[in-house]
């Protein structure tokens, strides 16, 4: 029996937690104890990221927590145990952070949410009315990699991922939606033969429930696509008797603490919380459940946190920022037209003589530069895409005259270390703007690519 195998035994037995069954996707190593539990964790080369509390009778959490904890130590390894829930968060010798919140539904209550909802029922007649069918899959229809359904909603995830502003991440939130597909309920949302939609439901089996963990949407889908598959997920769930089902965690949400709200304010260009939140809420919960990070005593939380950032960034948070970076979300984009004001200050405040061919080239760089930061704030407003495309090739013209200058004016006038950085900067950076600018547009482009 290999680990996985094993793993999935102990989740119909154990699985507790809200996202026990994602710890069956790539990525997680295992640490058993005996044949009664286990820890699925990542390795983040400096700790140990579980995801979630160990997988074990609720007799047994705290032992087997300390048990791999002293297993980490041996190894050299802290510990970091995210998105548990209040059972363990209650555990002897652990300290828990509120994270966020996760909203639950007991199915038998969705028809009775969607009777009272008129803005819930109005976007599911809305996607009937645009012809938008839901229906669930059969695990045969996405057994083979060449399936024609799967070979769809691989398309549509890709395509969805393609147009997100970060790239994507690893930890609990890969979306691997064809690992055990027995176990599973996938949906397809359909507007004639064409998947517009999907919906990836997970078991919980300890709770006799379902975590509705991906949920997709093709750009040009209708409006209620997304709403069409969790009322087919809530109704499937209804109809076998299931009493639990979830969302998932709305990331800090709710009272957490001070510095993590700053997080949640200042972090929302990159990634809407409060919209995750707000779309969360529409579907009118049951209640709202607290979600921890945890981790032993005496250890810092915010070295905690860094670790379950690396284990998400899939390691390497300096290589992740940089991915997000020559993405292009819009926020760096704001970035470029900022630095351009400082940068044209400079320009004018330079030395003619030292730095410029003649007076008319540093006053045609200075007026370029203005009319790019104007038109990069533009773009940030509302995005077209004949100024992006014009504005790359205007970034990486200037990045050619710039070079093309350097070599044949600047470089015979060099004297110190800073003239050679100045160079490089002028250089290099609209060679990186130019990077940026065209991942936004491609971005930009397979969003709206129909």
């Amino acid at each position: 029996m290999s680990d996985r195998d094993r793993v999935l035994a102990l989740l119909k037995r154990h699985g507790w937690n809200a996202t026990s069954f994602q710890v069956l996707e790539q990525g997680f190593e295992y640490w058993f104890w005996g044949d009664s539990a286990c820890v699925a964790y990542v390795d983040t080369g400096r700790a140990w990221v579980v995801g979630g509390a160990p997988i074990a009778s609720a007799e047994q959490l705290a032992e087997v927590a300390v048990a791999f904890v002293a297993r980490a130590k041996a190894a050299s390894r802290r510990v970091v145990f995210f998105a548990t829930e209040q059972r363990f968060a209650e555990a002897h010798g652990f300290v828990s952070i509120l994270v966020g919140e996760q909203p639950i539904w007991d199915p038998a209550d969705w028809a009775g949410n969607v009777r009272d909802s008129k803005s819930l029922g109005e976007q599911l007649r809305r996607a009937r009315a645009k012809g938008v069918t839901v229906r669930l899959l059969q695990p045969d229809e996405v057994a083979l990699p060449e399936a024609p359904l799967r070979l769809a909603v691989e398309r549509l995830i890709h395509r969805w991922m393609g147009a997100q502003p970060m790239p994507p991440m690893g930890f609990l939130v890969r979306v691997q939606p064809f690992l055990f597909p027995e176990e599973k309920r996938l949906f397809v949302a359909c507007v004639g033969e064409r998947v517009v939609g999907f919906a990836g439901v997970i078991p919980v089996y300890a709770r006799s429930g379902w975590f509705i963990e991906d949920l997709i949407r093709a750009p040009d889908a209708p409006n209620g696509t997304v709403e069409s598959l969790v009322d087919a997920a809530m109704r499937c769930a209804a109809d076998t008797g299931a009493s639990y089902l979830t969302l998932g965690l709305a990331p800090l949400s709710g009272a957490v603490e001070f510095w993590l709200g700053a997080a949640r304010k200042y972090g929302s260009a990159l990634y809407d919380f409060g919209g995750l939140q707000a779309f969360k809420a529409k579907f009118k919960p049951r209640k709202w459940v607290p979600i921890y990070l945890s981790h032993p005593l005496g250890e810092s939380s915010y070295r905690a946190i860094y670790a379950s950032l690396a284990a998400f960034a899939r390691g390497g948070l300096f290589r992740y920022g940089l991915e997000t970076l020559l993405r292009g979300p819009d926020i760096v984009v704001r970035v470029l037209a900022l630095l351009l004001v400082p940068w044209t200050t400079a320009l004018a405040l330079a030395s003619t003589k030292r730095w410029f061919p003649a007076p008319w080239v540093q006053w045609a760089w200075i007026a370029f530069d203005v009319g790019l930061c104007a038109a990069l704030f533009s773009l940030t407003l509302r995005w077209r895409q004949r100024l992006a495309d014009a504005l790359v090739w205007l970034i990486v013209a200037d990045a050619l005259v710039t070079f093309a200058e350097a070599c044949w004016f600047n470089l015979m006038r060099v004297t110190s270390a800073l003239d050679v950085l100045l160079m490089c900067v002028a250089v290099l950076a609209p060679t990186l703007a130019s990077i940026v600018l065209w991942n936004a547009r491609r971005r930009a482009m397979r969003f709206k690519r129909t």
